[in-house]
């Protein structure tokens, strides 16, 4: 992956480049860290996933690499918390910050007062439901429910039920794969009944509705899970019963996870599971790369438009004032080839954050 240091920066309009030199010349204030540099805060939202834990390995390498000097907390999941560390932020005169808000509707308050403040916030991975942030950087999180229900509709031949282990229904990134995933079942495959259980990302509670499902309904074929969260305890749960068994057994149930952490691609490889949606190739250190690099570029007073990056993703306007950094997921599968019209890669392929970690 290229550093943005030797690259232009990214625009949706044809011939503007933000120069990396004019960004290192931008906003020289009081509030500066050593040699100068702008102090920023980011809140990690939890530490207990490699997605985070990737996240958090490469923000200070970025700071580093941008000019930026860090503050960081971590709201564990915990939005009074993360509240509680955005004043901390404020208090260290923080020039900007960088968010990951898990209750997307909770946080409007924290940041009409940043904003109040003049404070450009960033947030990565979700997009709060109300209140001003200068960049959203996340994946396109309707398409992670649409490819899982383009593979399994494909792979069930339109028959049977599936459960769908949802997240936390107040998170924009949970809703956007539950409608999805729905809307697609709806309109392609009216023929599969789906059982949809509030789970809250938690992975006990997945695993327990899972269970119960399992025990009413006998027409069950796959799940889809809009998280690695609930892998451990769904694998658990399946050699339990007798139905973690080979593909090509009639009893098994196909399961589709989202992530693309390195277990899963294990366990596609294994035919433990049959799919994942990868949060996008390599983006783990990239969440990390534009979330710090927009922050930069806000405090440069710059400005982006709607439309393609240099970097295989698109802005879009979600609302108006509000931009999002779409960034692509791949289907990944055992076979890379293409269900639904939706093309995959193979749990091997190279490309894939979760076959490059360290």
């Amino acid at each position: 992956m290229k550093s943005l240091l030797t690259r232009t920066a990214v625009t949706a309009t044809v011939g503007a480049v933000l120069a990396v030199s004019a960004l290192a010349a931008c906003n020289n204030s009081s509030s500066s860290g050593a040699g100068g540099s702008d102090v920023v805060g980011v809140d990690y939202p939890r530490s207990d996933t490699d997605f985070w834990n990737s996240y958090i390995k490469y923000t200070p390498q970025y700071a580093k690499q941008f000019g930026l000097a860090l503050k960081t907390t971590n709201s564990q999941n915990d939005v009074a918390k993360l509240t509680s560390n955005v004043q901390t932020f404020i208090s260290q005169n923080v020039k900007g910050v960088a968010m990951a808000p898990q209750d997307t509707a909770a946080i409007a308050p924290t940041l009409d007062q940043l904003a109040a403040k003049n404070i450009p916030v960033v947030t990565v991975d979700t997009r709060p439901d109300t209140g001003k942030v200068y960049m959203v950087v996340r994946a396109d999180n309707r398409a992670y429910g649409e490819k899982a229900c383009q593979f399994l509709g494909t792979k069930l031949s339109g028959k049977g039920a599936v459960v769908m282990l949802e997240g936390d229904l107040s998170s924009i990134n949970g809703r956007d794969r539950t409608e999805a995933f729905n809307s697609c079942m709806q309109k392609n495959f009216p023929g599969i009944k789906v059982y949809g259980e509030a789970t809250n990302w938690d992975g006990a509670t997945a695993a327990q509705k899972l269970q119960t499902d399992l025990t009413a309904h006998h027409d069950i074929k796959g799940v889809y899970m809009e998280s690695s969260f609930a892998l451990s305890g769904t694998l658990q749960l399946l050699k339990q019963r007798g139905l973690l068994v080979d593909p090509k057994d009639p009893k098994h149930i196909v399961v589709v996870s989202n992530d693309g952490i390195p277990e899963e691609l294990a366990d596609i490889a294994a035919g433990k599971i049959d799919a994942t949606v990868s949060q996008p190739a390599d983006q783990y250190a990239q969440y990390a790369q534009y979330a710090l690099y927009y922050l930069k570029a806000a405090l440069a007073k710059k400005t982006f438009k709607p439309g393609p990056t240099d970097h295989n993703s698109t802005i879009v306007q979600v609302r108006p004032g509000v931009l999002e950094d779409q960034l692509a997921a791949p289907l990944v599968t055992a076979d890379g080839s293409t269900y639904g019209g939706v093309a995959s890669v193979k749990s091997a392929d190279t490309s894939l954050w979760g076959n490059n970690l360290k």
